[in-house]
């Protein structure tokens, strides 16, 4: 039997969503929203999840989100780093032992039981795969002064969400190759093992309502979802 793990990042500030309390701590129907992100993982198959926190947070996760609320698969509750790539590498670091790897965004409390199952069984197959959804707007590239310079087609765009799932030795050594280089933008996980490996990522289906909790708006749809 092979072995999964979910890292579930939640080290981030939230600044978007202009509150005191960082979002991943802000309360959706009398719990925090890490909870039901959390849980989501905990009802699953994976074996053990990692959290990724704060600096300074990991007692506060302890105390009053996994002990709170009884979460037993969390293996390890770990401090991120300074931007999300340094988080993930922590988190890798502490899932050390594992043979596949869910990395999944602590601000997307809604994913689905199918979700995490489709993850868990495309990456056997593909070692590199990725949630996502196909685009519902027209997208537009602009220039430095916003004015549109082209129109891809849409019908090969896709939004892409987390989890975002490999195998565990593949991300590992991009990562660590990555970290090598001082000049490198990375927005997800997916791109690491696009530009440090030669395996290519396999698209797998999301979904809509898998969205990422990012503004005040975003907090009322959650709402509306859990009803």
């Amino acid at each position: 039997m092979k072995k999964y793990t979910a890292v579930v990042l939640a080290a981030g500030a939230g600044k978007r969503m202009n509150t005191k309390v960082h979002k991943q701590y802000l309360e959706v129907a009398g719990k925090p929203l890490l909870y039901y992100t959390l849980k989501a993982f905990e009802e699953s198959r994976v074996d053990d999840i990692v959290l990724v926190t704060g600096a300074g947070e990991e007692l506060y996760c302890r105390r009053e989100i996994v002990e709170k609320y009884g979460f037993h698969k969390i293996k390890a509750v770990t401090a991120g780093g300074k931007e999300r790539y340094h988080s993930v590498y922590q988190g890798l670091l502490a899932a050390e032992g594992t043979d596949y790897v869910l990395i999944h965004d602590g601000a997307r409390p809604l994913v689905e039981q199918a979700v995490i199952e489709r993850c868990m069984e495309s990456v056997e197959k593909y070692q590199a795969c990725a949630v996502g959804m196909p685009v519902k707007d027209t997208i537009k590239i602009v220039d430095g002064e916003l004015f549109a310079k082209g129109t891809p087609d849409r019908s090969s765009l896709w939004q892409v969400q987390t989890p975002q799932t490999f195998s565990y030795a593949l991300i590992r050594e991009a990562y660590c190759k990555m970290l090598q280089q001082e000049d490198a933008v990375i927005t997800d996980d997916a791109m690491v093992v696009e530009r440090m490996t030669s395996v290519p990522v396999k698209l797998i289906e999301g979904s809509y309502r898998n969205i990422k909790i990012t503004t005040p708006e975003d907090l009322l749809l959650m709402e509306a979802y859990l009803r």
